[in-house]
Order: structure tokens, then C-alpha cells, then sequence
């Protein structure tokens, strides 16, 4: 049996599968496509997470592309984080090209060119439909992780939260908890302190000024109300397609702040709400995270615990993550861990450094006979890429130098007209588009403390009143008195005694 031979028997039996599956493309060996050797990922293990990553202009963006589309085709709903803005085409068919007939002919797959169902979801000001949390729906072990408070301040942001709680003052924004904040050192001081201890000028000033510098990156309009309820993240359409839903974040690359906020938000809510899946044929629900190295750069030791916490236990959600990067490296080992899907597109050896992280990277796949992984790392070409998944069993399949498929949908971004009408068509807009500011903490405080103000203020005006009346009274004279000292009767008396004298 010839070398060829063996490595189409290898792919064949190693991507065997008996359920749902995507076809990705077909394996490559020595630089020439094996047609027919389909390369696919089972849907059963797409909940155990991945990684797409590869140097500037390998392809990462339509692979990702192509695995959107394919589970949106299943039926399976998707949320895509576009940062560079050309994921948008997707809502609209490829218009086709020759070189993607001659890809498709090399695979083996046919081509056909279509739109998805997309929704655009939008974190800022942006178009598009608003996603909003309140500071309640963090609560107070989360928002302490973002804010990378120490363990004295993270106890104060318990005690608010407390408070709020046993008073019912509704914490929705950012300006509800820093009223909240400011009372317990000021105004609320006594009541603070008689119900919880007592409170430090010094830690609150840290928290506010924590929360100011959050404010500065934006997250003033993320937190408030109405809040993204995750379920409006796995519709279907009419034709059973799922949704696919692409966050606008053009805007926000240089608040990574704001970004790592938002994504573990949307982990944490999605991991408290939807149910339990076990090992269930298909996931339910699919996140790319494209640039992921915002996430975990900027990131404190104890939000990536929380992060790495939360893409352990996710996946029995039946939800599956994927990191899209440049470097494997981006990712933290134990986060990197739990992937089980790597498609890794080509990487560049320009200085010392790229060529140990390219050794380190190809250490990251399972041996094979049939390359050297290093080396062929480096000697792809755009749109194909080195791919390692799991089985139905779990287990790592071959590892596979692949031609990827092309996308089916256009691979650049929307019109304006074109954003226009998919959000002209939108029925999440009418929901969450609409701005509520209903009383919540900042309102009672400020109302608390402005009556508080005011009976002071009376009380204080009642007793200069008091001493205004008390002053009178001691310096008016007795009637008697006054006669019995006044001059005229002073000399009467004096006459008369001098005529007794006489």
C-alpha cells in the first residue's frame, strides 16, 4: 500500500463517525489534496470547546466562518465577538469565484452559495440590539473579580449588596452602587455601622475609583436596564436554522476592560440559567471569541480563575467556546487544556522567539508518522490549516495538514442598507432597544438623604427658635421689679425720707 493510500485510510478511519458531523475539508499530504478525504468534526463533541488560531491573513476569520455557518445549517444557534467588523457578511451569499470551485473540486465537496440568519447585537453605540446587565445580576463575588479588589474590599462590596438586599433598593447601574458606596461613609455612616461594622473611607475610595476607571471604558452603557436575557441567544428560524448572532465590538479593541467585563458576564449568566445537558448528542449553544488575547492579557489571577472555573464547568450546559487567536501562546495553559478542537493555521518564524513558540505550538498535537509538525507549521498556506478535533469517544483524532472549504456566505462586510434591513427586520430591537430608568438605589438614597437634610434642617431652625425664646424671657424684668427700681420711684422714696429726717 502506497504512502497515499495509507494516509487516506488513516483520515477515513480516524474522522469515522456514526452521528452529526461537520466537514470541514479534506486532509493534504506533501502539499496535494487527498479529494474525498473529508476531514469532520462530530457535533457530539463541539461542547468541549476550541481553538482557531494562526498568524495575520492565514484564514482564522473564515474558518470561523465556516463553522458558523455549518452548525447555523444544523440547527444550532451561534454568538460570534466581531472585532475587525467583517463577520456581517455572513447574512448574505457568496457571490462565488472560480478559485472556490477549484478549492471545492480539490476537496470533493460541491459549493453552494447562501445567507445565514443573523442578528447584530451591539455592546456600545453603535447599531444594533443593546446588551445590558444590572450591577444585581453580577452580584457581588463577580463584580469584585472585575474590578480585581483585594480581599477587604471585596468584603465591603458583599456588605452593599447586603445592604441592598435587606432594604430593597434595586442596584441596576453603576451610579446606584457608588450612591451606595458614598452613603455608607457619609450620610449612612451610624446606620452602616450599627448593622455591619464599620466601614473604611480608605477602601471605598478605591472601589469608587475602580469603578470610574470601568466607567471610562464604557461600562456606563452596559450597565442598566433591560437586561439581555441569554435565551433570545438560541432561536431558530422559520426554515430550522439557527441564529447566528454577531456582537459588534469595532469599537472597543482598546477597552479591553469592558470586553472581559461583558464576556464573563455572559458566561456567568449563561452557566446559572440553562440547564444541565450531560453528554447529549449536539451542543445548544456555540461562542467565537475572536481576538481572545483581550480577555486573558489585561486579565487579574483571579479573573482568569473565574474564567478558567466557568470553561470547565460550561460545558455540561451543553454550551461549546472558541478561542480565536494568533498564538496558542495567548491562551493560558490551563484554559488551552480544555480544548478539545485545535485548527491551527500557519504561523511565521521571523525572530528566535517565533521559532520556540512554533516548537512549543507543535508539541500542542499528537504525533503523526506522516509530517513534521514544526516545519509544516510554517509552510501552510492561506485557508489550510493543521487540525487535531475528538471523536465520538473522545478521543484525539489523527492529526490532519487540511484544505479548508470555503465560506458559503459573502466573506466581507455588510452595506450600511444592508445592517439597515437585517435591523429593520429585527425582533430583538423593539425588546431591548428601548432606554428604563426606573427608581432604584441612587433615587431612594437621594431622596433618603434629602429628607434627611430637611428634618435636620428643621430641627435645627426649632431649637435656635427655642434659644431665640428662652434668650427673651430671661432678659424681660418682672413688672414689680421694674417699678420698685425705676428712677421716679427711687426718688419718691428718697423724698419721703428726707422729710421724715427733717
Amino acid at each position: 500500500m502506497g504512502n497515499k493510500e495509507q494516509f487516506i485510510e488513516h483520515i477515513d478511519q480516524g474522522y469515522a463517525t456514526k452521528g452529526d458531523f461537520i466537514t470541514v475539508g479534506a486532509g493534504m499530504l506533501d502539499g496535494e489534496t487527498m479529494t474525498n478525504a473529508f476531514v469532520k468534526i462530530p457535533l457530539k463533541t463541539m461542547n468541549r470547546h476550541g481553538l482557531i488560531a494562526g498568524a495575520t491573513g492565514t484564514g482564522k476569520t473564515k474558518t470561523l466562518q465556516v463553522l458558523a455557518e455549518n452548525l447555523s445549517d444544523k440547527g444550532i444557534p451561534v454568538l460570534l465577538m466581531d472585532l475587525k467588523g467583517d463577520l456581517s457578511g455572513i447574512a448574505q451569499p457568496s457571490p462565488g469565484h472560480p478559485k472556490i470551485d477549484e478549492r471545492h473540486a480539490k476537496i470533493g465537496l460541491p459549493f453552494e452559495a447562501k445567507g445565514f440568519p443573523v442578528e447584530i447585537l451591539s455592546l456600545s453605540e453603535q447599531n444594533g440590539v443593546r446588551l445590558r446587565a444590572t450591577v444585581s445580576e453580577f452580584g457581588p463575588v463577580l463584580l469584585s473579580r472585575i474590578l480585581d479588589l483585594s480581599v477587604t474590599q471585596e468584603g465591603i462590596v458583599a456588605v452593599v449588596f447586603k445592604y441592598c438586599d435587606d432594604n430593597k433598593l434595586p442596584l441596576l447601574d453603576l451610579k446606584d452602587f457608588k450612591k451606595v458606596l458614598q452613603y455608607a461613609t457619609g450620610e449612612g455612616k451610624d446606620e452602616f455601622q450599627k448593622a455591619y461594622g464599620r466601614i473604611s473611607t480608605s477602601s471605598t475610595g478605591t472601589i469608587l475609583r475602580k469603578i470610574i476607571e470601568l466607567e471610562q471604558q464604557g461600562a456606563d452603557l452596559f450597565f442598566g436596564e433591560k437586561s439581555f436575557d441569554v435565551d433570545d441567544l438560541v432561536r431558530i428560524d422559520e426554515n430550522g436554522r439557527g441564529y447566528i448572532n454577531i456582537i459588534r465590538l469595532t469599537d472597543i479593541q482598546d477597552r479591553p476592560k469592558l470586553f472581559s467585563t461583558f464576556m464573563l458576564s455572559l458566561l456567568a449568566e449563561i452557566y446559572s440559567t440553562f440547564p444541565e445537558q450531560g453528554d447529549s448528542e449536539r451542543p445548544e449553544l456555540v461562542l467565537f471569541i475572536d481576538e481572545a488575547h483581550l480577555i486573558f492579557d489585561n486579565a487579574s489571577k483571579a479573573l482568569l480563575d473565574q474564567i478558567e472555573s466557568i470553561v470547565k464547568l460550561i460545558r455540561s450546559k451543553g454550551i461549546g467556546l472558541y478561542f480565536v487567536t494568533q498564538n496558542p501562546t495567548d491562551v493560558p495553559d490551563d484554559v488551552l487544556a480544555q480544548l478539545g478542537l485545535k485548527i491551527q493555521h500557519a504561523l511565521r518564524a521571523f525572530t528566535a522567539k517565533d521559532r520556540k513558540a512554533i516548537k512549543l505550538t507543535a508539541q500542542n498535537y499528537p504525533i503523526t508518522e506522516f509530517y513534521d509538525t514544526a516545519e509544516v507549521l510554517t509552510s501552510l498556506g492561506t485557508g489550510e490549516a493543521l487540525v487535531s478535533a475528538l471523536d465520538e469517544k473522545g478521543r484525539p483524532t489523527p492529526l490532519a495538514a487540511t484544505m479548508m472549504r470555503a465560506p458559503m456566505s459573502r466573506m466581507d462586510i455588510l452595506t450600511d442598507n444592508e445592517i439597515k434591513e437585517v435591523l429593520d427586520n429585527s425582533k430583538l430591537i423593539k425588546k431591548y432597544n428601548e432606554e428604563i430608568d426606573r427608581e432604584s438605589a441612587y433615587e431612594i438614597l437621594t431622596e433618603k438623604i434629602e429628607r434627611a437634610e430637611k428634618e435636620a434642617e428643621k430641627e435645627k431652625e426649632e431649637k435656635r427658635t427655642t434659644r431665640s425664646s428662652s434668650s427673651r424671657r430671661s432678659t424681660r424684668m418682672n413688672p414689680v421689679v421694674k417699678v420698685l427700681t425705676s428712677a421716679t420711684f427711687i426718688r419718691g422714696v428718697l423724698g419721703v425720707l428726707k422729710k421724715v429726717i427733717r
